[in-house]
């Protein structure tokens, strides 16, 4: 029987208040409106994202809420508009958008789209600034435009990726944020050649995500910096070949690598957030072609600085957002990258629960235990 046009009873895993356990309760779910598209989710992951809105700290509370935007569904009915997707199609969902119209869109060079860029602080559809959640009537606030910890969600359809229908959704899920961030970091924007050296700061999912990168890209050395050397060990089947811990020198770790490399490495990326690894991503590659890449986000009201000659000695600062990639454009083939074992996403996910023990997933990642733990919704 279609659902289509109809309001779908489902369970969705709500956060009431910041810091609370999540907690699973049947919601309603309105049917799409112009240019969105209802989703049946399959899996979805836990990214640090979720955890740090769930937190609020730090920035504007919004709750009630359904968090999640690392997943991969099916598409259930689509809304008046809509021509590229049909019910039964796979799609990722997607945390960032691209309508195809606005100058960045049109624009061979950016993946920042005027109108679906990531909005935090948004908790309704853009089409007419209404929630497509409630519970007895009283509005559900979305997150990113995904809302994913729903077994069915609402979503712009220029926030969906509609991939190869044979892709395991279980596993090119958590290409929808985290590792197509890191990975694109490498591939699209440092970009390597092959046998170049590489240094990653933070060696977290994001991280080891732009290593494996470097590696697919034929890097010759991938550096791995980090304060925590129990990563150390698992760095290595992400193709990191050497380890530095900024702890274990008297000197700036930039100044060591410089040393390691013979004047600095090809290319580095930084996925901390903390502004001194950025300013060591900078300073530690080679004068004359180096080029460091910006990954990990700062808090709002850091700054760093570094002497304006180290970029008159041809070194390249650059950022990057989401790696550069444009989610309906360009997800799809990295989704192939994965079906044809150039890329390897089995290795990120090491832990899995049924959608009833969502929380267990918050509980690993507060821990650091793990890459990714993938949330089985029909368990």
């Amino acid at each position: 029987m279609s659902t289509a046009g109809q309001v779908i009873r489902c369970k969705a895993a709500v956060a009431w208040e910041s810091g609370k356990p999540l907690s699973i309760e049947e919601v309603e779910v309105a049917p799409p409106q112009k240019d969105e598209v209802r989703i049946k989710i399959l899996f979805t992951s836990l990214c640090h994202t979720d955890v740090y809105f769930w937190d609020a700290k730090g920035q504007n509370p919004l709750f009630p809420r359904i968090l999640g935007h690392e997943a991969g569904g099916i598409v259930e009915s689509v809304g008046e508009g809509v021509t590229d997707l049909k019910p039964g199609d796979h799609v990722l969902p997607i945390f960032t958008g691209e309508c195809k119209e606005c100058p960045h869109c049109l624009s061979e060079e950016s993946n920042m789209c005027d109108l679906l860029r990531i909005n935090t602080d948004r908790g309704e559809m853009i089409n007419d600034g209404k929630s497509r959640f409630s519970i007895n009537g009283k509005p559900i606030y979305h997150f990113l435009g995904t809302s994913t910890f729903s077994e069915y969600t609402v979503v712009h359809v220029g926030q969906v990726a509609k991939i190869n229908p044979e892709a395991p959704l279980d596993k090119v899920c958590v290409l929808s944020c985290g590792m197509s961030t890191g990975f694109g970091a490498t591939v699209n924007v440092a970009k390597p050649k092959k046998g170049q050296s590489v240094a990653i700061f933070g060696l977290g999912a994001v991280g080891l995500a732009a290593a494996e990168g470097a590696r697919v890209s034929g890097a010759s050395r991938i550096i791995g910096v980090d304060l925590n050397p129990s990563r150390f060990e698992l760095a290595k089947n992400f193709g990191v070949t050497e380890f530095v811990n900024p702890k274990d020198h008297n000197k700036p770790v930039q100044e060591v690598i410089a040393e390691m490399t013979g004047g600095g490495v090809d290319r580095s990326v930084e996925c901390t957030g903390s502004i001194q690894a950025m300013m060591s991503a900078f300073e530690c590659v080679h004068d004359g072609w180096g080029v460091a890449v910006l990954v990990g986000v700062p808090n709002k009201d850091d700054a760093f600085k570094t002497h304006p000659v180290n970029l008159l000695n041809e070194r390249t600062l650059k950022g990057t957002f989401f790696g550069n990639y444009k989610p309906r454009t360009d997800i799809p083939a990295v989704v192939e990258r994965y079906m044809n074992k150039e890329l390897e996403l089995d290795k990120f996910i090491t832990h899995s629960v049924p959608f009833s023990e969502i929380n267990k997933a918050f509980e690993y990642m507060l821990a650091g235990e793990g890459l990714r733990c993938v949330i089985r919704m029909d368990a």
